[in-house]
């Protein structure tokens, strides 16, 4: 007789059980990626909007002054005065800001289910990112996308589970023990 012949139903409740705690584990911490890139998206887009209201600002003087934005900023920058001068770089960083912002809120808002995580971390903002993580709040999205990975979750942890941790204790608990072994010779 095995040895471990007693403990198997127990054993295999115990394994049902913990298949089941990773397939939650998996699909919950999977489920965070989409949730955190919206939380983002909607920091991300308060940036872009605030970085539009100070270049409207620009275009409005600009075109006080008859002049178009890079017009204006040339002349601001060349100004004799360097405190003038230093707003000619604060406009130019401001319209470099929102291309950038607004192109990358364009690459995520056209970006298919299966580019977005690349498509974020391409054009992640780290500042953003870090300001979002302090404030972020743990969700499970019931969307299209946090379904698809939550399941990609669930198969990542069973996966995991099975290769790393079952099939080494399987084949350890298979190996016929020193007195079966004994008594076969």
């Amino acid at each position: 007789m095995n040895w471990t012949a007693p403990f198997r139903p127990l054993l295999r409740t115990g394994e049902t059980l913990l298949d089941r705690l990773l397939c939650v584990l998996g699909a919950v911490a999977f489920a965070q990626l989409p949730e955190f890139i919206q939380q983002y998206r909607q920091r991300f887009g308060g940036h872009l909007d605030e970085a539009r209201r100070h270049l409207a600002e620009f275009e409005k003087l600009a075109a006080h002054a008859k002049l178009t934005v890079p017009q204006f900023i040339e002349r601001t920058s060349s100004n004799p005065d360097t405190t003038v001068a230093g707003l000619g770089t604060v406009m130019h960083t401001a319209l470099a800001r929102v291309d950038e912002l607004a192109t990358a809120d364009a690459a995520l808002r056209t970006a298919t289910l299966w580019q977005k995580p690349f498509v974020f971390f391409a054009h992640l903002d780290s500042s953003i990112a870090r300001a979002t993580w302090e404030i972020y709040q743990p969700a499970v999205p019931t969307t299209t996308e946090g379904l698809v990975y939550a399941a990609a979750g669930m198969i990542a942890f069973l996966g995991l589970y099975h290769g790393l941790v079952r099939a080494p204790i399987a084949t350890v608990l298979r190996r016929p023990g020193p007195r079966a072994a004994s008594a076969t010779t």
